[in-house]
């Protein structure tokens, strides 16, 4: 059973931003409500068949595994499918799992899964870096943790290396030290590191001040470039405008319409033209001990393995030179010549790894002491995993047979990555419990949001986490 323990639940209320939320904001979070409402029927009837069919099948089942060394594993970010997909592994694998998470995300459903021990919430690091850290010293303590795996947001991952010194008295902490996490996450410093490696990326250059975009000197380049936020941002990240624009003019109306400044800088990167795929790396003193790879996009909610030797070979060569320990993930792009670029990495852990919802060896690749004959992969017989409430949206937007097949094929030929017949209820608190509690907090601050991403269990908002 799911011990549930809460520090405090932050509370920070929020004014109407022009004397009140919009009228299309207010009915599209009622209609949402709504109909997340009259799917809870038919959810919950799943759950319960499958939660019956776990007590019919009880006796026959086989005992669960006993790791020859059982730890205490703690994991953050527990809002998210990949921690809830790491917990599973590493509960497989015989250890005991404790599940942390930010007060403001108190009501996590993957709290509720059979994978997890306890859960608990700890203040947001960016607003209470002391305390944060002092949070997590105290429950590694009374839980007596092994070790620690974050499996952070962008905001946290640099405050988890900061924690790292104070952690390391207590146990092990599987994440790269504060001046490593402080450049694998600036874009623009990561490239320049990826380079002096010999490894390929596209041409970069750090922008403090719109006029250096306006003055550049396009004509003598091949290729378009874009603006990308060095700060993580979860709404422009999506922004692909391709530089320079129509007219000097439209160019220069555009820069100066994003909070570029030497306190916030971006990086204008070179647009290469060609097939973007990401990946996710496990990797202990420089050995890479697990790696997918799947074809990406902007907004990504689906992952298939793909086989690609020069992306593995990329990564290896960098996580080698760098004798790096934590879970890393980059984006590629691989030109029409064949050449493989990094684009971008981020140090923590990427929801690819959903991919390894069946593979039994994922604790032994994060913990085992022992080299291992070649990283692990995903399986040959799992299947691409999705998120069923997204794929069940874009059937909105279909328009033709054609595109209905593809969607329909998706569903069938994959695998949701919450749902799982012996571990249920997560699926049912993260769609009726989690992201309506989200909602309806929402509502009550007169706040508006951009979408919902149930992969990461959270809303996208402006100025959002």
């Amino acid at each position: 059973m799911t011990q549930s323990v809460s520090l405090s639940v932050a509370t920070s209320p929020t004014a109407a931003t022009g004397g009140g939320v919009k009228l299309v904001g207010l009915f599209k979070t009622l209609g949402t409500l709504t109909l997340l409402l009259i799917a809870l029927p038919f959810n919950l009837l799943i759950v319960l068949i499958s939660l019956l069919s776990r007590i019919v099948r009880s006796p026959f089942r086989k005992k669960a595994v006993v790791a020859a060394h059982p730890q205490t594993i703690l994991v953050s970010g527990a809002k998210m499918t990949k921690a809830l997909q790491l917990a599973r592994c590493f509960h497989a694998a015989g250890h005991r799992v404790i599940l942390i998470e930010g007060h403001k995300y108190w009501l996590s459903g993957h709290r509720f899964s059979k994978a997890v021990s306890a859960f608990y919430t700890v203040p947001a690091p960016q607003s209470d870096p002391e305390g944060y850290i002092q949070a997590l010293v105290e429950i590694v303590k009374q839980e007596q943790v092994n070790v620690y795996v974050p499996v952070c947001s962008p905001v946290a991952s640099y405050y988890d290396s900061l924690a790292k010194p104070a952690l390391s008295e207590y146990c092990e902490v599987f994440h790269f030290d504060a001046d490593i996490t402080k450049m694998l996450d600036d874009k623009f410093a990561f490239t320049e590191q990826a380079r002096s490696l010999g490894l390929s990326v596209p041409k970069s250059f750090k922008i403090t001040d719109a006029q250096q975009v306006i003055n550049f000197d396009f004509s003598q380049e091949t290729h378009k470039y874009i603006l990308k936020n060095i700060a993580y941002d979860s709404v422009r990240r999506l922004n692909l405008t391709k530089l320079p624009c129509d007219t000097p003019e439209q160019t220069a109306t555009f820069v100066k319409s994003l909070p570029i400044s030497a306190e916030n800088p971006w990086i204008m990167q070179e647009f290469i033209p060609g097939k973007e795929l990401c990946t996710h790396s496990t990797v202990r003193d420089g050995e890479l001990r697990l790696h997918c790879c799947s074809d990406s996009s902007a907004f990504q909610i689906n992952y298939e393995n793909v086989e690609n030797n020069q992306i593995r070979q990329w990564v290896q060569h960098f996580l080698k030179s760098l004798a790096l320990t934590g879970q890393i993930s980059f984006d590629f792009i691989q030109a029409e010549s064949g050449t493989v670029y990094a684009i971008e990495c981020n140090p923590r852990t990427h929801s690819a790894i959903t991919m390894f919802y069946n593979h039994p060896g994922v604790a032994d690749a994060y913990f085992g002491k022992n080299p291992l004959p070649a990283p692990l992969e995903p399986l040959a017989n799992s299947k691409p995993t999705y998120w069923i409430y997204h794929e069940i949206w874009r059937l909105t937007g279909i328009r033709s047979a054609q595109q209905l097949r593809t969607a329909l094929n998706t569903v069938f030929r994959g695998t949701d990555a919450i749902f799982q017949w012996d571990d249920p209820v997560p699926f049912l608190t993260l769609h009726h419990w989690q992201m309506p509690l989200l909602l309806l907090k929402n509502l009550q601050q007169l706040k508006g949001w951009v979408k919902i991403d149930f992969n990461i269990g959270k809303l996208i908002e402006l100025g959002g986490d």
